[in-house]
């Protein structure tokens, strides 16, 4: 795209230490939003996306699953999706002179964080058998790559295809649809290892492998109880439906060993004051 990258700091690969804070979210969530936003994506992609993040006409949240409540707010994201969205969406490139001057044994010592603020690669990279740098190949050459390795199989069962849960819902399908035509349905995704052991549990002490509360259950419930997660942190977009049950009644228990500032106070930025509400 035509487009230039919007300047942006250098990419601060170790952790930032501070005091914990006692509050989430509110007005603070939403300037640090809208700055690293535009960081990444300039002012008016910024606002061209993340107002269409979780809408009906728009597209999902990389972020996390929370599900969509009947009634959506028009910023329906939270700063942690935010992030995720403009990872994706950034105006940053990688290009094959960045593989040229960092080798795989450079790139392997770099955290995740800084290798996701690089950005989008521009063309497809190869790493040749013995090579220490990965190369730029045509499309073209990609495909027959992958046909040949294919092709090499004893049985399509021997082939993997590993999707993460970055990946679009569309992407997913096309590729799911690729595997099947093959002959396979070897098609282990992030779920096998973040949701395989509950998804067993489920099985053998409900019948079903996945959850079978709606999101207006959460509203409804008398008691609430958050074991070992923390809800600000990983998925914010709890923190208004906890809200909500609160408002409604609910007693909320969160038990972990580490404080998590959403559950201490939350200032829902969607609504003028604020509305602070805590866990009892």
């Amino acid at each position: 795209m035509a487009a230039k990258p919007p300047k942006s700091d250098p990419v601060q690969d170790a952790p930032q230490v501070a005091e914990p804070k006692h509050v989430a979210a509110g007005l603070p969530a939403v300037g640090h939003t809208l700055r690293m936003a535009q960081r990444q994506m300039g002012v008016k992609r910024t606002a061209l996306t993340l107002l269409s993040v979780n809408q009906k006409d728009g597209f999902d949240c990389p972020g996390c699953a929370w599900p969509e409540p009947e009634h959506r707010h028009r910023a329906e994201f939270c700063e942690n999706g935010a992030k995720a969205v403009a990872e994706e969406a950034t105006l940053r490139r990688v290009t094959p002179e960045f593989f040229a001057a960092h080798s795989v044994a450079d790139l392997a010592g770099r955290s995740g964080y800084w290798l996701g603020q690089q950005g989008r690669l521009t063309h497809p990279m190869y790493l040749p058998e013995g090579g220490e740098h990965y190369e730029p190949v045509t499309w073209e050459r990609a495909f027959d790559i992958v046909a040949e390795e294919i092709a090499a199989l004893g049985s399509p069962d021997e082939a993997v295809f590993y999707t993460s849960g970055r990946t679009s819902n569309e992407a997913a399908f096309l590729y799911q649809l690729f595997a099947r035509r093959l002959g396979t349905n070897n098609l282990p995704d992030c779920s096998n290892m973040c949701h395989e052991s509950s998804g067993s549990a489920l099985s053998e002490t409900i019948g079903v492998g996945k959850g079978s509360v709606l999101l207006k259950d959460l509203y409804q419930a008398d008691l609430i109880i958050v074991a070992g997660q923390n809800p600000g942190t990983n998925h914010p977009r709890m923190l208004s439906a906890l809200e909500k049950a609160k408002a409604n009644g609910a007693r909320i228990i969160s038990v972990n060993p580490l404080p998590e500032a959403g559950l201490e106070r939350f200032k829902n930025p969607q609504t003028p004051r604020g509305s602070p509400r805590a866990p009892r």
